[in-house]
């Protein structure tokens, strides 16, 4: 059985005017700690100065060899299969519409060996649908040009702080876009050009 004081020996609440400022620091180190706890237990955040990092162990890997054949099989443009170096791993596909739905746009992405993300997206569309949808800018428009070996591709500004690479090979729209460096970039492009269409 247990037992309650009664009302005059209970001690009372104090009101609210009364709580001090030694009071409000205390349940805020207390907050503290049981975040602090949380934190520590699930590892979930981290602090990078230098921008968002992916850790590759982390995220998916798509065979982007399969991917890629099978949109070719029902698309009616030519797909280009890029033959990458060792350490850029495929961990997204998809396909998805262009403007009204008239065409589709394939997409791969790649982590690449510093840990950045590179997309490559091809499509039968015009270029400006296709950066328009690419790069969530409905009113993209390019701001410069970039050669690689040759082959002229036009910038356009890409999501949050991304950019965008887009140029024509035979007829199919070819954007490239992501976090990686111009190197990087560079270095898809190359690939892209190279590769026969499937």
């Amino acid at each position: 059985m247990v037992h309650t004081p009664p009302e005059s020996q209970q001690e009372p609440v104090p009101p609210r005017a009364r709580t001090t400022a030694r009071d409000m620091v205390g349940a805020l180190a207390v907050l503290l700690v049981i975040i602090g706890v949380l934190v520590g237990f699930s590892r979930a955040c981290s602090f990078n100065p230098g921008g968002p990092s992916i850790d590759p162990a982390a995220a998916p890997t798509v065979d982007a060899s399969r991917e890629l054949k099978a949109a070719a099989d029902s698309v009616d443009f030519p797909i280009r299969r890029p033959e990458l170096p060792a350490g850029w791993r495929a961990n997204s596909s998809s396909v998805g519409p262009v403007g009204a739905g008239a065409s589709v746009v394939v997409r791969v992405g790649w982590l690449t060996p510093k840990g950045r993300f590179v997309q490559l997206s091809q499509s039968g569309a015009e270029p400006a649908d296709v950066a328009a949808v690419e790069t969530d800018r409905p009113d993209a428009r390019p701001n410069g040009e970039v050669d690689v070996d040759g082959v002229r591709w036009t910038t356009y500004p890409g999501r949050r702080e991304e950019i965008a690479w887009v140029t024509r090979l035979d007829g199919v729209t070819t954007l490239i876009t992501g976090t990686a460096g111009a190197e990087e970039f560079r270095e898809l492009a190359r690939a892209v050009r190279a590769a026969r269409p499937l």
